[in-house]
């Protein structure tokens, strides 16, 4: 097929041989199958912030990292360098955490460049050598679903012990491909990947994206639908007691005691700043 604008640049660096077609159009990116050398591979296209449906809400950029403070003042006022400066780190996200994840061994396309917002990455097949398809075109048995459901629950373990919260796993972004000689789960798609001790909402987006998982599996398996694996694994991974050999029993007392006031106070006042960022961005897109 004919290369998009996008892809001509790789082409011309000798990144990409030839666009064999296009793999999926999603919330965030375009993805499309490419040919490098003997090897296919898929070449992901972040679409513009304008063009997103996900947008870059503040709970997910809190304390990502920028190459200086002049970039960190020129975002947080909302300035044209600051938005493009912003931009840049939403796209880094992904590439610099499935570096830090693959290294960590956990089950993600191996990344290959970066280069004019494009990430190139390994191509996800089956057994076939097809395009692996997502969880939620597939049905599984109980005994399938409380598997994947436990293997999944690992490499969440194993993500947080590299210090990375995904903040949007689902059933729509985990591939059931061929990784590494194995087939299983793989975890896609983690520009909104958050640094677990880093960001005041990690614990929140923990126990949504493990509570995502419990209901998504509990359709096949509905015992899993009475599991708290979420608080539990947020528990141990803040005692320091959390490591892919701790065997995870599902449940989890939570103390009895006063309430956390400061901490709802807390949850308000991040609520208050993130309404005022967006209408920060509107004023500026205005």
């Amino acid at each position: 097929m004919k290369a998009p604008p996008r892809l001509q640049s790789l082409i011309e660096e000798g990144l990409i041989d030839t666009v064999v077609r296009q793999l999926m159009s999603g919330k965030e990116a375009m993805v499309y199958v490419v040919r490098c050398g003997d090897e296919t591979r898929c070449a992901k296209i972040y679409k513009e912030a304008t063009q997103r449906s996900f947008r870059q809400a503040v709970d997910y950029t809190e304390n990502r990292r920028v190459k200086n403070s002049r970039q960190a003042r020129a975002m947080a006022k909302g300035t044209k360098f600051g938005r493009q400066a912003q931009e840049a780190a939403w796209q880094s996200a992904e590439v610099d955490a499935l570096y830090r994840l693959a290294a960590a061994g956990v089950r993600v396309p191996q990344p290959h460049n970066f280069h004019d917002g494009v990430l190139l990455m390994e191509l996800v097949t089956d057994a076939h050598g097809d395009a692996a398809p997502r969880l939620n075109d597939v049905s599984f048995t109980p005994e399938a679903a409380r598997a994947h459901h436990a293997t999944l629950l690992v490499e969440v373990v194993r993500m947080l012990g590299a210090g990375v919260v995904h903040g949007d796993l689902s059933e729509f972004n985990i591939l059931l491909g061929h990784v590494d000689g194995a087939d299983g789960p793989v975890i896609i798609d983690l520009p909104q990947a958050v640094d677990a001790a880093g960001n005041n909402h990690a614990q929140r987006m923990l126990l949504r994206d493990v509570a995502n998982l419990r209901d998504f599996f509990g359709q096949f398996a509905p015992e899993l639908l009475a599991t708290s694996h979420g608080p539990e694994i947020w528990d141990l991974y803040q005692r320091g007691m959390l490591d892919t050999d701790v065997a995870l029993t599902g449940h989890f007392a939570r103390p009895q005691g006063a309430v956390d006031l400061g901490g709802v106070l807390r949850e308000i006042g991040d609520a208050q700043a993130e309404e005022q960022a967006r209408r920060l961005r509107m004023q500026s897109a205005a």
